[in-house]
This record gives C-alpha cells, structure tokens and sequence, in this order.
C-alpha cells in the first residue's frame, strides 16, 4: 500500500469534532499585551510615578513585562504574581486580599497565589482572556487603579454599548419591590439597583464592588465599618453577617448620598421605612 494510500485511510478513521465538545473563544495577542501594558506605562508616566506592569494571557503565561526606572527589582516578580491570579481566579487579586483580611487566612497557602491589589482580569465581550498586574507605584491603590487602565486598554475594541433608557413606569415598579434595573457589572463593571428597604438587614461586604447610595425617601440608621460578627460567604466575592462591632453609626435620609467603598461592612441597623434609593455599584 503505497504512503499515499495510507495517510488517506488514516485522515478517514479520524472521527469529526461533535458539535458543543469544544469552544470557540478569544485569546489576547501580542499587539493586545502590548497595547494594555503600553497604557499602564503611559498612564504611570503621567502621574509621575514608579512601577513594573505585567500582561499574561487567560492560562497566566507572560506575554509582556516592562518596568520604569528606579521600581524596585521585586517589583517584576510580584506584578507577573498579581496578574497569573487574576487570570487564574478570573477576578480582581483586591478580592482575595480583602478575604483574607476579613480572616480567611488558610487561602495563603495557595501554591503561586498573590493576593494583593493591583491585578485586574481583561475582559472582552464577556470573556476573560488575560490579566494585567501592576507592583511598585506609589501606593497599593494606585497599583489597582493603574492595572485598570491596561485591563480596559481593550474596552473600546468593538461596537460601543447601547444607550438605555428605563421610563418612569418601569422605574417606579422597581422600587414598588425593589429590582435591578442594568445587571451587568461581569461586563462592564456597573449595576443601577432600585433598592427598597422596609426593615432592617444583615450586615454586607462586598468584595470588589463599591456602593453609591442616592436615597429618595424615608430614614434609616446606617452602620459603617467597624468588623463584620457572624460572617459567612453567600456568593464569590459576597458576605453576610449578624452585627457590627465598632463602626460608625449615621442617619441617612431623603436627599443624602452615601459612597461605601469596597470592603467595608455597612448595616441597615434600623429603618424608618420604606426607604427608597438608588444603589450603584461600581468595580
């Protein structure tokens, strides 16, 4: 049988793919790690500050690595640290350091894990593909904040969002119950909530998501700070708890606006209700 022969009966035993075995996803290019590290760079520049910026792509290989003059050599170590787990765990390295803050300490001993802020997944379309981390600026939080840059250096690849617009009627049935009125933070960072309170809740943290009250009507006692007591995971990034020891207690009312960062327990300890506000939660 000649080779020819052989190499045709070969190609003809191999079975073809079904369809939904496999799938079809983006991967993060050169030009793209270069173009998300290029505007950490730029950015850090501007500010005139120090710092190491490191691309991989989703599987947490390094793409690209660059380092501004007088970072401290570590620097490029801990960024390619931050930016693998943001790829891995495909959500911001903030999360895991508020986490193990908040006491849970046996994550440390994760093999290749660096829970420290400053790594920031890439998101396109709804699809992870890579992570940026950044180490050696002049602060953790501008570590954080200049790895968004990078993370959303690819944000206008594409067609632009459509504009929504919710008309009174909808907005209204919204706070009758209390609703979301745009879900999507996994895509663009964001929620816009019709939030309605006719009693008082358990203590939250949220993680990665930063809440911005705007109240409508009726009072409340807020408690913020503080340590959560009775703490428990309800979802990635979410806990609820019993009580707050410490804290600062406030009233808060029709016409205040309250920005609650990340991390920070707050409590709806009592309410003169109902309570109506916008809620939007950021990242």
């Amino acid at each position: 049988m000649s080779r020819t022969l052989l190499l045709a009966v070969a190609l003809t035993a191999v079975p073809a793919v079904a369809t939904g075995q496999v799938h079809t996803r983006k991967q993060l290019t050169m030009d793209g790690a270069r173009r998300v590290g290029d505007a950490v760079l730029a950015e850090a520049r501007r500010l005139n500050t120090t710092g190491v910026v490191a691309v991989v792509d989703d599987g947490g290989s390094l793409m690209y690595l660059a380092r501004i003059d007088g970072t401290f050599p570590a620097g490029a170590l801990i960024s390619y640290g931050k930016a693998r787990t943001a790829a891995l765990f495909k959500r911001p390295t903030e999360a895991f350091e508020t986490l193990i803050k908040s006491g849970r300490t046996p994550m440390i001993a994760l093999d290749d894990f660096t829970p420290l802020q400053g790594g920031i997944p890439i998101d396109v379309g709804g699809q992870i593909v890579g992570a940026v981390g950044v180490s050696g600026a002049a602060s953790a939080q501008q570590d954080a904040d200049l790895a968004l840059v990078g993370a959303r250096a690819l944000g206008d690849v594409g067609a632009m969002a459509p504009v929504s617009v919710f008309p009174k009627a909808e907005v209204d049935a919204g706070f009758a119950s209390g609703g979301i009125l745009i879900g999507d933070a996994p895509d663009h960072g964001y929620q816009v909530h019709t939030s309605r309170r006719d009693k008082a809740g358990q203590v939250e943290v949220h993680a990665v998501d930063t809440d911005v009250f705007y109240v409508l009507s009726g009072s409340a006692t807020l408690v913020t700070g503080g340590r959560m007591v009775g703490g428990r995971d309800i979802g990635p990034n979410e806990q609820r708890g019993t009580d707050i020891e410490g804290g600062t207690v406030r009233r808060i009312a029709r016409g205040d606006v309250v920005v609650i960062p990340a991390g920070t327990p707050h409590w709806f300890k009592e309410v003169d209700g109902p309570v109506t506000y916008y809620a939007v939660k950021a990242r």
